[in-house]
């Protein structure tokens, strides 16, 4: 494979790497030969462990987002960082009307506000050491459309692909990149009710031009691809991996 598409050296961080699209990214770097630290509320232990039994090299740390003061501080003791994929997200969902401040702010805070803070914590580190470097940010097909019963997600989505486009502009001439990762309908957690109902399932499948739910590993491929040195030219940028979902 041309070193263009390798990460040999590089050093990644990759938030909510404990399961599914996070987990897949988290290997995705690795076997591109980047050193990647885990990071999880949740032990990360088992993403660390498969990607050393693959000859790669990884790290947990625990970092709870919704403890943003800690987080930042554990941010700053993993070290020097070429890379960022902020991953971490949750969803609440219930209809808008009844919709409760509690999950509005636990949503926003978590899938938008800590993704702003780790991007400009990210930042001064780079430009602190007159380096630049990669952020992937893990946005949504919900940062293009309304969304059902998920308001505070689909507003938390909206907000990361504009923070993508201001922080791309603002730090391309200092060399980093920034963009972000819109998956579709995947295999995770958090679209378990959804691939519970069978109607509703069958509805979202009769949608999607690939007849199937994406996996992780394709969110996993795509984040890689925009951390090397072959996406070097690639910044501002919304790549959605959503089985052709948006082009319908």
């Amino acid at each position: 494979m041309s070193k263009r598409f390798r990460l040999d050296g590089k050093r990644a961080l990759v938030t909510g790497a404990n399961t599914g699209i996070g987990r897949a990214i988290a290997l995705s770097l690795a076997d591109a030969g980047a050193v990647v630290i885990a990071a999880g509320r949740s032990s990360t232990e088992e993403s660390v462990s498969q990607i050393r039994a693959a000859g790669g090299e990884a790290y947990s740390l625990s970092m709870d987002l919704s403890d943003l003061a800690a987080a930042i501080r554990q941010f700053d003791e993993a070290g020097k960082l070429d890379i960022l994929v902020n991953n971490a997200g949750i969803i609440r969902r219930a209809d808008a009307v009844d919709y409760s401040e509690a999950d509005w702010d636990e949503v926003i805070d978590i899938n938008l506000k800590a993704v702003f803070r780790l991007c400009q914590q990210f930042a001064r580190q780079a430009m602190s050491l007159g380096r630049g470097g990669r952020i992937v940010n893990i946005a949504s097909i919900l940062s293009f459309q309304g969304g059902i019963r998920v308001p505070a997600y689909t507003a938390s989505k909206h907000g990361v692909v504009g923070l993508t486009r201001l922080f791309a502009n603002e730090w391309a001439a200092k060399g980093i990149n920034v963009n972000a990762v819109a998956p579709g309908y995947i295999v995770t957690n958090n679209t378990e009710a959804l691939r519970a109902d069978v109607a509703r399932s069958a509805e979202i499948l009769s949608r999607i031009p690939a007849q199937r739910w994406g996996e992780p590993e394709d969110i996993g491929d795509a984040v890689t691809f925009l951390c090397t040195p072959a996406a070097s030219y690639i910044t501002g940028t919304v790549l959605n991996v959503d089985g052709g979902w948006l082009a319908r």
